[in-house]
């Protein structure tokens, strides 16, 4: 059967991109849509909106109120079923032609955070987003009604599925490439440099940096029990961050700026454990850890509480206080390699693919009975 694949704006990286590139995978004769593609390379598409072609692009703060319109003029397409990957408004996917009538399916990674949990999500409180929520909700919960089949990216994001959309979803959590977390990392003599500059031990943060990720909270982590602890990424939250470390614990922070695949894979396979703070629809990097051998301190909130086992494959925190993170640090630090790694597995692309080919000829076929 001949399908066509939407995603909401395609970037070099970001976790909703591995789901979309491993959907290629899994479905190769699929055409692909999205919003614009400044992917740089990574992928091709078959066709971009048409805020694509005006100064939105990129923009998506400011484009946010015209993303329903520019989702329901999309050309026409001969297809037998439409499956979207949608984190915004890309569910609203409309095709004319064939692919008009088409049963539509919706991978889920959320309801839009911006206008749904903008207690989750600090963009969803600029000035544009605020403007146009109330607006946006009644459209979305209505379109959100035209997939004949829904799945959702955890447990976490069903239940924000029938809170917001009103519908019932399957769990279907992404793929992880855990595979290739298990092999030992191919360093240059830059990144080894790097290694060899940081401590034996350490807790590792590693996310964008920005506010959300709560990337603070493992600098406090680490002065709980005291280890040293190394923040690797990158991002507008540097220099707050390097402020609070040098208040809190000088000397005692390290950080990676930006490090390629083979060194983040290094400081995972190298680190005592990976804090992780955020509230996260599902959280791919702790799966990562795990695959790597390495325990996570996590958010008992969100996603990270469904991957994660306390006291084997590492600990989920609730209030973040001192005498909770040293007691943490302790559990995560008893977690064996091979549990963590079990763990992960669990989240391999091949159990990805496995479920979405079923859940789609599964949704596609009872369409026709």
């Amino acid at each position: 059967m001949s399908g066509v694949l939407v995603h909401e704006w395609l970037a070099p990286r970001g976790g909703s991109e591995n789901v979309f590139e491993s959907l290629t995978r899994i479905f190769p004769d699929a055409a692909r849509y999205c919003l614009w593609n400044d992917s740089d390379g990574r992928f091709t598409v078959d066709g971009e909106t048409w805020l694509a072609r005006t100064p939105l692009r990129g923009h998506k703060a400011a484009a946010l109120p015209l993303m329903p319109l520019a989702w329901r003029t999309l050309p026409d397409v001969d297809a037998e079923w439409i499956l979207t990957s949608s984190h915004l408004f890309a569910h609203h996917a409309r095709f004319g032609g064939a692919a008009r009538h088409a049963p539509k399916l919706v991978y889920a990674h959320t309801p839009a955070r911006y206008i749904w949990t903008p207690e989750l999500d600090g963009r969803g409180n600029s000035l544009p987003a605020r403007a146009v929520a109330a607006p946006l909700k009644r459209i979305d919960r209505r379109r959100a009604q035209e997939p004949v089949a829904i799945a959702a990216n955890s447990v976490f994001v069903q239940q924000r599925i029938a809170e917001a959309w009103h519908r019932e979803s399957t769990v279907i959590h992404p793929p992880v490439d855990v595979v290739g977390f298990l092999r030992a990392p191919e360093l240059d003599e830059r990144d080894q440099e790097t290694l060899d500059g940081l401590p034996d031990t350490f807790l590792l943060g590693f996310s964008r940096f920005i506010p959300y990720k709560r990337l603070d909270l493992a600098i406090e982590a680490g002065l709980a029990a005291d280890v040293p602890v190394v923040l690797a990424g990158a991002g507008p939250d540097e220099e707050r961050l390097r402020a609070f470390a040098e208040e809190r614990a000088p000397g005692r922070v390290h950080f990676v700026r930006s490090p390629g695949q083979e060194l983040y894979r290094a400081l995972l396979q190298r680190c005592l454990a990976l804090v992780f703070p955020a509230v996260e629809d599902f959280g791919i990097v702790p799966v990562e850890a795990m695959a790597a051998g390495r325990p996570v301190i996590a958010n008992a909130l969100g996603g990270t509480a469904e991957t994660i086992v306390h006291g084997r494959t590492g600990a989920l925190v609730e209030h973040w206080s001192r005498d909770e993170l040293r007691s943490a640090v302790e559990t995560a630090s008893g977690a064996s390699a091979e549990d963590c790694r079990t763990q992960g597995m669990l989240f391999s692309e091949e159990v990805f693919a496995d479920r979405i080919r079923a859940w789609v000829d599964e949704s596609v076929d009872g369409v026709g009975a």
